[in-house]
């Protein structure tokens, strides 16, 4: 025999009363409620929009020196790729190493900016450096400084931007001055070509003009940013900043939670797969003569898509869930590799570099995204700077293997190593990442 369920009538509800929903249309008027309340959010606050600015500036200053570096090492000082894989590997880790640190003491402190204005100084002190370095040994101390000055500020800038934004619009947030920033990345490929073509290829010259727009973000950061007094926890309240200093304890690790180590786990097979940019660079160079003129051109292109990647992938993420949009990510990096891997002229690497920025402008959106969800907002600076540590491992790997691999079995080598490890990245965030957020189930 068949049970049909009976509906309610609300001729049998007492005068007054109202039926209790069932679960479903539980969710049913929750989901229109959220629906409403996205639909009504307020503006990204302008603490991301400031910080944005200023990442673009810096990152205008940092492209056109990055851009050159490796073949200012390699055709003018005569370094070997083994030298230069070294350089960068280490420039990049030591870079990552600083991020915990810088985070951990933010943590500590409860203040974000003042560590911000010191990472950003030493910044803006390695450019003359750069420009003054005539021989390996200054020009590696250079790119070391440079880096420790990233190191510093960019777990507080990721940590302020978590603090400030709210939960519904993290990852567009995060987005938001991601594509800022990159923005900045594809200016500094026009200006260090236009930079080259100015001076004859002078890099001590380009290298001067690239510092200025690295003292203005200084200048804008010091002038217009100031200290949040409250942050957003994780149950979207806006919770005043204690004036205390928080005891840095050894526990704080421990407690970041199984999602949390779960996902650097991923994080360690994904930036094994992250070779520097610098070798893209040269590769295109030694393969298709393509002139040390127009070398910056290559950082224009792939920032391009990273800048114009990053907002729009953190507005899917925060509509329809983070892992979905990783996945995409990683697998733009897996076919980015094989166009380069198998190009067989410009067209079809430009096409690869092309792919590199869509995945650059989505995978690390969606890792800092993730670790805001995840942790204690009390902790945010030490697990991004626990987040950029584990990167360097990985980035170490990528930068010295790379070099390695390219030395002995030829720069395209590079592109097919990535190419596993990242296909690797991808298996391991489908299987152990959570679709989505826990979510309160109906009694």
């Amino acid at each position: 025999m068949t049970t049909q369920l009976k509906q309610d009538d609300p001729k049998d509800t007492p005068l007054g009363a109202m039926p209790t929903p069932s679960c479903s249309q539980q969710d049913f008027f929750l989901s229109k409620i959220m629906n409403k309340t996205i639909s009504k959010k307020k503006p990204i606050p302008s603490t991301v929009w400031l910080i944005g600015m200023v990442m673009c500036l810096i990152n205008i200053s940092y492209i056109v020196i990055y851009s050159l570096s490796a073949l200012y090492l390699n055709t003018s000082l005569g370094v070997d790729m083994r030298l230069i894989g070294i350089v960068e590997g280490s420039a990049e880790a030591l870079s990552f190493v600083m991020k915990l640190f810088s985070g951990v003491i933010s943590d500590y402190f409860r203040r974000r900016r003042p560590i911000m204005l010191i990472g950003y100084f030493m910044t803006v002190i390695s450019k003359p450096m750069m420009a003054i370095s005539s021989n390996f040994v200054n020009v590696f101390a250079a790119r070391l400084f440079e880096r420790i000055g990233n190191g510093i500020q960019a777990t507080p800038r990721d940590a302020i931007v978590g603090d400030v934004a709210p939960v519904e619009q993290r990852a567009s947030s995060f987005g938001l001055m991601r594509s800022l920033g990159t923005a900045g990345s594809f200016l500094g490929g026009i200006l260090g070509f236009l930079a080259m073509w100015y001076t004859a290829d002078n890099f001590q010259q380009v290298f001067w003009i690239a510092s200025v727009p690295a003292f203005i973000a200084f200048v804008l950061l010091a002038v217009y940013i100031k200290e949040p007094k409250s942050h957003v926890d994780n149950d979207g309240k806006v919770v005043k900043i204690k004036a205390s200093r928080r005891p840095i304890k050894f526990e704080d690790l421990k407690n970041l939670g199984s999602k949390y180590w779960t996902l650097m786990f991923i994080v360690l097979i994904f930036m094994a797969a992250r070779f520097s940019e610098t070798l893209m660079v040269l590769y295109s160079h030694k393969t298709f003569a393509f002139d040390k003129t127009y070398a910056p051109l290559i950082m224009s292109m792939y920032n391009l898509t990273y800048s114009a990647s990053s907002y729009p992938s953190g507005l899917m993420a925060d509509k329809y869930g983070r892992k979905s949009v990783m996945m995409f990510g990683v697998f733009a990096l897996v076919l980015s590799d094989f166009f380069m891997f198998s190009a067989t002229n410009l067209t079809t690497f430009f096409v690869g570099v092309v792919l590199w920025g869509i995945q650059l402008g989505i995978v690390h959106n969606m890792f800092v995204s993730l670790i805001t969800d995840y942790v204690h907002e009390d902790v945010r600076g030490t697990a991004i700077g626990t987040y950029y540590l584990i990167a360097a491992v990985g980035s170490f790997a990528a930068g010295a293997g790379g070099g390695f691999i390219s030395h002995h079995f030829g720069i395209q080598t590079i592109f097919l190593g990535s190419l596993v490890v990242g296909s690797m990245a991808l298996v391991a965030i489908f299987m152990l990442l959570p679709s989505k957020k826990s979510q309160a189930v109906c009694p």
